[in-house]
């Protein structure tokens, strides 16, 4: 049997973390159920089991409702949430809220009702001239001038407050809660807008340095989670903040080794979104253009999340494209994804062989390492490369589909990585390097 694993860059056997590839193997037969069709009507298209799921209007103008409920972690346990639902999608709850696609220069409406027991309510960080029911948005304060909200709210149980702006600089933007944002926020009450250069939906700003390939744009949502917080909030019990202490880490509001299933997993039916980030190889005839992952993060404290493989290029952080005064490009390269709390990122990513490594006319020697095809088994390529076609010693076989192969990406804060100290979990994905195009690669 051949192995089929593909070029890219050499890698040593020796450096890769073995834990992980044996976890990848769990992955990989996860992968296979995961591509049958999950709870989700045969409106949900085939292209969208992987990728950024945007909610959009030709008006647009959206409907959110708050709603309860709870998601399912990977060590067992269940966390009560709260969430921004779409009124006129099919999950009456959802998290993280969904992602508003919308055109730069369009008037946007949102209208939000409130079903939970406390006043609550939306800001728009990037935006400008928000109105809040026909009224500037504006903080509110209570009769002794404390503040309560840092815009007007949806009242209890069944308040309603219509927010609108003019979708202002393309980019990538987070909405949440501004009404005690910290624990609001904490319980699930944000979610992402999506700001597209107008007449222009493969640009990430207006700026043609920023183009990327539309099938392989994707949004990872970094937070974390105190579970005893939730648990206080779900009795109606006070949470003294000081003592806020996160248990659980998430991506789209999963755990791995959940955040590898596809959009709509039927068996996480309250988190729809899947964070494994699937591209080509650079090819400048089938896949000339760089894939685009839009980070944002609503953690407590700054994060640093590393995809392994080629660096990535920032070419924008919230919602502005790196330009200097003269219009010099201030874009760089970066190993570490390295946001703050209430940051976003815009990062375009390609793959490609940087040294044309071939295995006869440029082999670029790797020492072979002590590892022997007994103890890697299945995992080994036959070569000290990660990319050889070579046969597979007898009685061996490989667990990847079509000649794809997988990288961790993960937070380098490494017990972060972890679901209320149960190891190999939390704040983890991967990248999924498929075969050359053309491919008959599986989706």
């Amino acid at each position: 049997m051949q192995t089929t694993r593909l070029f890219t860059l050499p890698h040593r056997l020796a450096r890769i973390h073995w834990e992980w590839v044996i976890v990848g193997a769990l992955i990989l037969g996860l992968a296979s159920l995961a591509l049958l069709p999950a709870s989700r009507s045969a409106a949900q298209e085939e292209d969208k089991r992987l990728g950024m799921i945007c909610t959009s209007n030709p008006t647009a103008t959206f409907h959110l409702r708050t709603e309860d409920g709870s998601i399912q972690m990977t060590d067992g346990n269940t966390v009560y949430m709260w969430s921004y639902a779409d009124v006129e999608g099919e999950l009456l709850f959802e998290h993280p809220g969904p992602i508003l696609c919308v055109n730069q220069g369009e008037t946007v409406t949102i209208v939000l009702e409130n079903t939970l027991p406390v006043a609550t309510s939306i800001v728009f960080p990037g935006q400008t001239d928000v109105r809040a029911n026909g009224e500037p948005s504006q903080p509110q304060f209570d009769e002794s001038g404390n503040l309560v909200s840092l815009t007007q709210e949806a009242g209890p149980l069944d308040g309603r407050v219509t927010y609108q702006f003019v979708a202002g600089e393309p980019g990538t933007y987070l909405y949440h809660s501004g009404t005690q944002p910290l624990i609001q926020t904490q319980m699930g009450l944000f979610g992402a807008i999506v700001v597209r250069p107008a007449g222009f939906p493969d640009r990430v700003y207006n700026d043609p340095l920023t183009q990327f390939n539309i099938q392989q744009e994707y949004l990872l949502f970094l937070s974390d989670v105190d579970p005893l917080m939730h648990e206080a909030i779900q009795r109606g019990e006070p949470f003294d903040m000081t003592k806020f202490t996160p248990r659980y880490w998430l991506i789209n509001g999963r755990e791995f080794p959940d955040t590898v299933a596809p959009n709509f997993a039927s068996w996480i039916p309250n988190q729809p979104y899947s964070s494994i980030v699937r591209i080509h190889p650079y090819d400048s005839i089938n896949n000339p253009l760089p894939a685009l992952v839009r980070y944002v993060s609503v953690m407590s404290e700054d994060v640093d999340f590393h995809p392994h493989g080629n660096h990535s290029r920032v070419i924008g952080r919230d919602g502005r494209l790196l330009r200097g005064p003269a219009q010099q490009d201030l874009s760089y390269e970066k190993f570490l994804e390295s946001l703050g709390p209430s940051q976003t990122w815009d990062v375009l990513f390609v793959w490609q062989d940087a040294e044309s490594w071939n295995p006869i006319t440029n082999p670029v020697p790797v020492p072979i390492p002590g590892e022997t095809a007994t103890t890697l088994g299945e995992f080994y390529s036959g070569s000290p490369y990660l990319g050889d076609f070579q046969e597979f010693p007898t009685g061996q076989q490989t667990y990847n589909q079509c000649g794809e192969y997988y990288h961790m990406a993960h937070n380098h804060d490494l017990d972060r990585i972890t679901s209320w100290g149960l190891t190999m979990r939390g704040q983890a994905t991967y990248t999924r390097v498929d075969p050359p195009l053309p491919n008959n690669c599986p989706y």
